[in-house]
C-alpha cells in the first residue's frame, strides 16, 4: 500500500538520496531543487508548496511534490513526481499518483484541474499520466507540455 508522507525535519535526508535512472535525469528536478522551491517560492508568494515522500510500507521509494494557490480553482499542480530508479516498475508510480490525486481533491474542494508538465521526450510519464486521465493541452511550460484532469466537476 502506497502512502504519501509530508518531507519533514525527520526524513528529509533520506529523501535527499532518492534518484532516477540516468536516462531519467532530465526530466524531473532533484529533490533538493524541490525542497528549495518550498522557501524559495519560484512561481510567487501565493503559491504553496508541499513536498511529499512516498512511501511502500516503511521503505522511501519516491517523491512528489504539490503546488497550488488557495483561492483558485485551476492552479493545483503536481511537481517533481519521481519514483526511485531502485523501485520502478512495480506500480508505485500509478499508485502514488493516485494519492496524490485523492489528496487534492479531498483537501481542495475548489479544484477543478489538476495540472503537470512532461518532457516531450518522457514516453515512459506520458503514458503513466494518460492512463490516469490526464490529458495535454496547447499550454507549454518553457519546453514542458501541461497535461491536465478535470476534477471535482471542473472543466
Amino acid at each position: 500500500m502506497v502512502k504519501l508522507i509530508i518531507v519533514t525535519r525527520e526524513n528529509w535526508k533520506e529523501a535527499l538520496n532518492l534518484t532516477v535512472a540516468d536516462e531519467q535525469k532530465g526530466f524531473v528536478p532533484t529533490v533538493a531543487v524541490s525542497l528549495s522551491k518550498v522557501y524559495i517560492k519560484p512561481d510567487g508568494d501565493n503559491v504553496e508548496y508541499i513536498p511529499f515522500a512516498i512511501y511502500d510500507q516503511h521503505q522511501m521509494v519516491g517523491f512528489v511534490m504539490h503546488a497550488y494557490e488557495e483561492k483558485t480553482t485551476d492552479s493545483y499542480w503536481i511537481n517533481g513526481f519521481f519514483i526511485d530508479h531502485e523501485f520502478q516498475g512495480k506500480g508505485f508510480g500509478k499508485a502514488a499518483l493516485s494519492e496524490m490525486i485523492q489528496w487534492i481533491t479531498e483537501r481542495h474542494p475548489r479544484c477543478e484541474v489538476i495540472r503537470l508538465t512532461v518532457d516531450p521526450d518522457n514516453e515512459w510519464a506520458k503514458k503513466l499520466y494518460v492512463s490516469s486521465g490526464f490529458q495535454p493541452t496547447d499550454l507549454k511550460f518553457g519546453e514542458e507540455v501541461v497535461y491536465q484532469l478535470p476534477v471535482n466537476g471542473g472543466m
